[in-house]
């Protein structure tokens, strides 16, 4: 038969190695060794050597060790896990948090910009009506009402044909054609579609002006561009 070693059962800890000397010392009848004396023995020892009621005993003391061993491990592996999914339910907490702010911050510009665009019409329509139901407009007058019915990158484009057209008259004729007012529709009668008051109202013919220009051309900067190249639009 032949003798395993106690060593393979990996008798880790000082406590197990002492209870195997103990157990070894007893059943032959001799005095329980030192604590050095019996690791030293029990590290040279085999199961045969050991009496057979011993033997279980030994090899529990090993199996408990073991499974101390694996026990403190999982412990520790769990730990970490545990840390882990802490530390990414933070960080996504916070980040819901920081979402959920720049939205607020974003949602209170936005409506910041819509009552500073709304005041801005309310003042416009304001200035407007101020500036309409006049016997006669000057043309400073005149300009500024058709600031105020037109976005501002297409005013430049609309002043740049009313100055070739009429000088920004609103009463011009053409003796020739028959053409009349700023933007010189011909007939003038034209511009009746945008009001009755259309050979003494500039808003009357700015606003008929602006729908030949953009339904025409698409805009009065398309419509500048066809007359810087023909002279007419």
């Amino acid at each position: 038969m032949s003798r395993i070693s106690v060593r393979g059962f990996a008798v880790a800890s000082a406590t197990a190695v002492t209870t195997v000397g103990a157990v070894v010392g007893v059943a032959a009848g001799n005095e329980p060794a030192s604590v050095g004396n019996t690791e030293a023995t029990a590290a040279d020892a085999t199961i045969a050597d050991i009496p057979a009621g011993a033997q279980a005993q030994v090899q529990t003391a090993s199996l408990t060790q073991q499974a101390d061993d694996q026990s403190t491990q999982a412990d520790t592996a769990a730990l970490k896990s545990a840390q882990e999914s802490a530390r990414k339910a933070a960080a996504e907490t916070a980040q819901s948090k920081k979402d959920a702010a720049d939205q607020a911050k974003a949602k209170k510009e936005a409506d910041a910009r819509k009552e500073k665009q709304a005041a801005s019409r309310s003042s416009a329509r304001g200035d407007l009506g101020d500036l309409l139901g006049k016997a006669s407009y000057s043309i400073g007058e005149t300009q500024s009402i058709a600031r105020q019915m037109m976005a501002g990158d297409q005013f430049q484009c609309f002043s740049h044909i009313v100055d070739h057209e009429s000088g920004w008259n609103y009463k011009a004729t053409n003796a020739g054609s028959g053409a009349y007012g700023l933007v010189q529709a011909l007939p003038g009668s034209k511009m009746s579609s945008a009001g009755s008051d259309w050979q003494t109202n500039p808003a009357t013919q700015i606003k008929w002006g602006l729908n030949y220009m953009n339904d025409r051309y698409g805009s009065p900067c398309g419509a500048w561009s066809f007359w810087q190249a023909n002279s007419w639009y």
